[in-house]
Protein backbone atom coordinates (compact mmCIF):
# COMPACT_ATOMS: atom_id res chain seq x y z
CA UNK A 1 0.00 0.00 0.00
CA UNK A 2 1.36 3.69 -0.45
CA UNK A 3 -0.27 6.52 1.26
CA UNK A 4 -1.84 8.88 -1.47
CA UNK A 5 -2.22 12.59 -1.98
CA UNK A 6 -5.02 14.31 -4.01
CA UNK A 7 -2.63 17.66 -5.07
CA UNK A 8 -4.97 18.94 -7.52
CA UNK A 9 -8.58 18.31 -9.73
CA UNK A 10 -9.84 19.76 -12.45
CA UNK A 11 -12.72 19.78 -14.94
CA UNK A 12 -12.95 20.70 -18.39
CA UNK A 13 -16.31 22.29 -18.78
CA UNK A 14 -15.71 22.87 -22.66
CA UNK A 15 -13.61 20.19 -24.43
CA UNK A 16 -10.33 21.28 -25.55
CA UNK A 17 -10.58 24.97 -23.28
CA UNK A 18 -9.47 25.83 -20.30
CA UNK A 19 -9.55 23.73 -16.94
CA UNK A 20 -11.48 24.89 -14.07
CA UNK A 21 -9.77 23.72 -10.67
CA UNK A 22 -11.63 22.36 -8.16
CA UNK A 23 -11.32 21.74 -4.21
CA UNK A 24 -14.32 19.29 -3.60
CA UNK A 25 -16.11 16.96 -5.78
CA UNK A 26 -18.92 14.45 -5.38
CA UNK A 27 -18.63 11.30 -7.22
CA UNK A 28 -20.73 8.50 -8.10
CA UNK A 29 -20.58 5.29 -9.56
CA UNK A 30 -20.06 4.57 -12.66
CA UNK A 31 -20.09 9.08 -13.93
CA UNK A 32 -17.11 10.86 -14.32
CA UNK A 33 -16.16 14.21 -13.14
CA UNK A 34 -19.37 16.13 -12.50
CA UNK A 35 -19.63 18.72 -15.56
CA UNK A 36 -16.59 17.46 -17.20
CA UNK A 37 -16.41 17.94 -21.24
CA UNK A 38 -20.28 17.91 -21.15
CA UNK A 39 -19.72 20.32 -24.18
CA UNK A 40 -17.38 21.37 -27.10
CA UNK A 41 -16.86 23.03 -30.09
CA UNK A 42 -17.25 20.48 -33.05
CA UNK A 43 -15.12 21.20 -36.08
CA UNK A 44 -17.07 21.94 -39.71
CA UNK A 45 -18.62 18.89 -40.67
CA UNK A 46 -17.81 17.19 -37.61
CA UNK A 47 -21.04 14.53 -38.11
CA UNK A 48 -21.98 15.07 -34.42
CA UNK A 49 -25.70 15.10 -34.65
CA UNK A 50 -26.89 16.10 -30.54
CA UNK A 51 -30.32 13.90 -30.96
CA UNK A 52 -28.52 11.40 -32.00
CA UNK A 53 -24.98 11.25 -29.80
CA UNK A 54 -22.05 9.35 -31.22
CA UNK A 55 -18.76 9.16 -29.65
CA UNK A 56 -16.10 11.09 -32.29
CA UNK A 57 -12.31 10.83 -32.28
CA UNK A 58 -10.78 14.15 -30.50
CA UNK A 59 -9.38 15.62 -34.23
CA UNK A 60 -13.58 16.28 -35.03
CA UNK A 61 -12.96 18.76 -32.42
CA UNK A 62 -11.12 22.07 -31.32
CA UNK A 63 -8.53 20.54 -29.49
CA UNK A 64 -4.70 21.79 -28.88
CA UNK A 65 -3.94 18.01 -31.36
CA UNK A 66 -4.47 20.47 -34.06
CA UNK A 67 -4.30 24.05 -32.41
CA UNK A 68 -1.70 24.96 -30.01
CA UNK A 69 -2.81 28.35 -30.37
CA UNK A 70 -5.62 27.30 -27.60
CA UNK A 71 -3.14 27.28 -24.77
CA UNK A 72 -2.92 30.98 -25.47
CA UNK A 73 -5.98 32.10 -24.53
CA UNK A 74 -8.04 31.62 -21.15
CA UNK A 75 -11.55 30.78 -20.57
CA UNK A 76 -14.14 30.19 -18.03
CA UNK A 77 -17.46 28.66 -18.51
CA UNK A 78 -20.29 28.96 -15.88
CA UNK A 79 -22.56 25.42 -16.89
CA UNK A 80 -25.33 27.27 -15.00
CA UNK A 81 -25.63 29.92 -16.09
CA UNK A 82 -23.87 29.41 -19.56
CA UNK A 83 -22.12 32.11 -19.51
CA UNK A 84 -18.40 31.83 -21.70
CA UNK A 85 -15.34 34.20 -20.80
CA UNK A 86 -12.42 34.04 -23.02
CA UNK A 87 -9.38 36.34 -22.54
CA UNK A 88 -7.28 36.93 -25.32
CA UNK A 89 -4.46 39.87 -26.03
CA UNK A 90 -5.52 41.30 -22.72
CA UNK A 91 -9.01 41.69 -23.48
CA UNK A 92 -12.00 39.57 -22.00
CA UNK A 93 -15.16 38.62 -24.27
CA UNK A 94 -18.26 37.41 -22.66
CA UNK A 95 -20.39 35.41 -25.15
CA UNK A 96 -24.19 34.34 -23.60
CA UNK A 97 -24.03 30.57 -24.97
CA UNK A 98 -27.42 29.79 -24.11
CA UNK A 99 -28.34 31.94 -27.01
CA UNK A 100 -27.94 30.87 -30.10
CA UNK A 101 -26.39 34.41 -30.85
CA UNK A 102 -24.02 34.10 -28.54
CA UNK A 103 -22.94 30.71 -29.63
CA UNK A 104 -22.20 32.04 -33.08
CA UNK A 105 -20.04 34.56 -31.85
CA UNK A 106 -18.00 32.50 -30.11
CA UNK A 107 -17.99 30.24 -32.27
CA UNK A 108 -16.87 33.15 -35.09
CA UNK A 109 -14.14 34.29 -32.26
CA UNK A 110 -12.23 30.77 -31.56
CA UNK A 111 -12.26 30.70 -35.96
CA UNK A 112 -10.52 34.05 -36.19
CA UNK A 113 -8.74 33.63 -33.10
CA UNK A 114 -6.99 30.64 -34.00
CA UNK A 115 -6.62 30.73 -37.32
CA UNK A 116 -9.24 27.51 -38.08
CA UNK A 117 -8.22 26.46 -41.50
CA UNK A 118 -11.80 24.85 -41.78
CA UNK A 119 -13.64 27.22 -44.01
CA UNK A 120 -16.62 27.42 -41.63
CA UNK A 121 -16.42 28.05 -38.11
CA UNK A 122 -16.96 25.46 -35.69
CA UNK A 123 -19.97 24.26 -33.65
CA UNK A 124 -21.08 24.82 -29.62
CA UNK A 125 -22.37 21.28 -29.21
CA UNK A 126 -23.98 18.75 -26.01
CA UNK A 127 -25.99 16.63 -25.52
CA UNK A 128 -26.18 15.64 -21.76
CA UNK A 129 -25.30 12.90 -20.45
CA UNK A 130 -22.79 12.79 -23.22
CA UNK A 131 -19.19 13.26 -22.48
CA UNK A 132 -16.39 14.43 -25.17
CA UNK A 133 -14.10 12.79 -23.54
CA UNK A 134 -10.69 11.61 -25.96
CA UNK A 135 -11.65 7.75 -24.92
CA UNK A 136 -15.45 8.11 -25.51
CA UNK A 137 -15.05 6.02 -28.68
CA UNK A 138 -13.52 3.04 -26.86
CA UNK A 139 -16.98 2.53 -24.82
CA UNK A 140 -19.32 4.17 -22.71
CA UNK A 141 -17.75 3.14 -19.60
CA UNK A 142 -14.11 4.70 -21.21
CA UNK A 143 -16.35 7.54 -21.56
CA UNK A 144 -17.23 8.20 -17.89
CA UNK A 145 -13.49 7.10 -16.88
CA UNK A 146 -11.10 9.63 -14.93
CA UNK A 147 -8.34 11.00 -15.62
CA UNK A 148 -5.22 10.16 -12.90
CA UNK A 149 -1.99 11.39 -12.83
CA UNK A 150 0.73 10.50 -10.70
CA UNK A 151 3.26 13.63 -10.63
CA UNK A 152 5.72 11.41 -9.90
CA UNK A 153 6.27 10.07 -12.51
CA UNK A 154 6.37 13.67 -14.81
CA UNK A 155 8.96 14.12 -11.69
CA UNK A 156 10.71 11.39 -13.23
CA UNK A 157 10.30 12.34 -16.67
CA UNK A 158 11.36 15.52 -16.41
CA UNK A 159 14.47 14.42 -15.19
CA UNK A 160 15.09 12.05 -17.75
CA UNK A 161 14.94 14.76 -20.38
CA UNK A 162 16.57 17.19 -18.06
CA UNK A 163 14.01 19.84 -18.87
CA UNK A 164 10.93 21.04 -16.56
CA UNK A 165 7.63 19.77 -17.67
CA UNK A 166 4.35 21.24 -16.58
CA UNK A 167 1.88 18.53 -15.45
CA UNK A 168 -0.88 20.99 -16.89
CA UNK A 169 0.48 19.39 -20.28
CA UNK A 170 -1.45 16.47 -19.93
CA UNK A 171 -4.80 18.06 -18.98
CA UNK A 172 -5.61 15.42 -15.89
CA UNK A 173 -9.02 15.16 -13.65
CA UNK A 174 -6.75 14.68 -10.46
CA UNK A 175 -2.92 14.91 -9.89
CA UNK A 176 -1.30 12.35 -7.31
CA UNK A 177 1.74 12.55 -4.81
CA UNK A 178 2.92 9.61 -3.56
CA UNK A 179 2.93 6.99 -5.76
CA UNK A 180 6.50 5.64 -6.83
CA UNK A 181 7.78 6.54 -10.74
CA UNK A 182 5.65 4.96 -13.34
CA UNK A 183 4.02 2.43 -10.82
CA UNK A 184 0.28 3.43 -12.13
CA UNK A 185 0.63 1.90 -15.53
CA UNK A 186 1.85 -1.38 -14.26
CA UNK A 187 -1.13 -1.37 -11.25
CA UNK A 188 -4.21 -1.59 -13.58
CA UNK A 189 -6.51 -3.47 -12.05
CA UNK A 190 -5.45 -2.02 -8.38
CA UNK A 191 -7.91 0.68 -6.33
CA UNK A 192 -7.36 3.93 -5.41
CA UNK A 193 -8.66 4.31 -1.95
CA UNK A 194 -9.86 8.03 -0.58
CA UNK A 195 -12.46 7.75 2.13
CA UNK A 196 -15.99 6.33 0.75
CA UNK A 197 -14.61 7.29 -2.83
CA UNK A 198 -13.22 3.77 -4.51
CA UNK A 199 -11.46 4.18 -7.89
CA UNK A 200 -10.53 1.25 -10.29
CA UNK A 201 -7.79 2.18 -12.77
CA UNK A 202 -8.67 0.06 -15.87
CA UNK A 203 -6.26 1.72 -18.65
CA UNK A 204 -3.12 3.24 -19.06
CA UNK A 205 -3.77 6.61 -20.87
CA UNK A 206 -1.43 6.86 -24.21
CA UNK A 207 -0.64 10.19 -24.92
CA UNK A 208 -0.95 12.12 -28.60
CA UNK A 209 0.14 15.51 -29.90
CA UNK A 210 -1.21 17.74 -27.88
CA UNK A 211 1.07 17.24 -24.74
CA UNK A 212 3.75 18.51 -27.33
CA UNK A 213 2.04 22.39 -26.69
CA UNK A 214 3.94 24.13 -23.99
CA UNK A 215 0.95 25.21 -21.64
CA UNK A 216 2.20 28.29 -20.27
CA UNK A 217 4.13 29.43 -23.83
CA UNK A 218 1.26 27.94 -26.54
CA UNK A 219 3.99 26.86 -28.42
CA UNK A 220 4.92 23.02 -29.40
CA UNK A 221 8.57 22.77 -28.10
CA UNK A 222 8.56 18.96 -26.68
CA UNK A 223 7.70 15.68 -28.71
CA UNK A 224 6.53 14.03 -25.49
CA UNK A 225 4.69 11.20 -27.38
CA UNK A 226 7.68 10.86 -29.21
CA UNK A 227 10.26 11.52 -26.16
CA UNK A 228 8.66 9.02 -23.74
CA UNK A 229 8.81 6.20 -26.39
CA UNK A 230 12.07 6.32 -26.97
CA UNK A 231 13.24 6.72 -23.55
CA UNK A 232 10.48 4.01 -21.98
CA UNK A 233 9.01 2.01 -24.72
CA UNK A 234 5.63 3.39 -24.85
CA UNK A 235 3.72 6.49 -25.27
CA UNK A 236 1.60 6.45 -21.45
CA UNK A 237 1.68 8.83 -18.85
CA UNK A 238 -1.19 8.60 -16.47
CA UNK A 239 -4.19 6.16 -16.08
CA UNK A 240 -8.00 6.07 -16.41
CA UNK A 241 -9.77 5.20 -13.58
CA UNK A 242 -13.43 4.10 -12.84
CA UNK A 243 -15.76 5.42 -9.61
CA UNK A 244 -16.46 1.99 -8.47
CA UNK A 245 -17.65 3.69 -4.65
CA UNK A 246 -19.32 6.82 -4.44
CA UNK A 247 -18.41 9.37 -1.77
CA UNK A 248 -16.71 13.12 -1.94
CA UNK A 249 -13.26 14.17 -2.94
CA UNK A 250 -10.78 17.07 -1.45
CA UNK A 251 -7.60 18.61 -2.14
CA UNK A 252 -5.19 17.49 0.35
CA UNK A 253 -7.12 14.37 1.11
CA UNK A 254 -5.02 11.70 1.70
CA UNK A 255 -5.68 7.51 0.78
CA UNK A 256 -3.91 4.48 -0.28
CA UNK A 257 -3.70 2.49 -3.27
CA UNK A 258 -4.64 -1.37 -2.77
CA UNK A 259 -4.99 -4.13 -5.33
Amino acid sequence: MNELTIVRMNRYPIKGLSPEPLSTVNLRAGEGIPGDRLFGFARYNSGFDPLDPKPLEKDRFVVLLNEASLAGIQTKFDAQTQLLEIEAGKRTHRFKMREQKGQLEAANFLHSTLGLRDPEPPVFVSSYPHRFTDVSVVSQKMMNAISVLNLASVDALSRLLNVEIHPARFRANIELDGLPPFSELDSIGSTLAFGDVKLKMISRTKRCAATEVNPETAERDLRIPFLIRKHLGHMDMGVYAEVKDSGILNVGQHGKRSQ
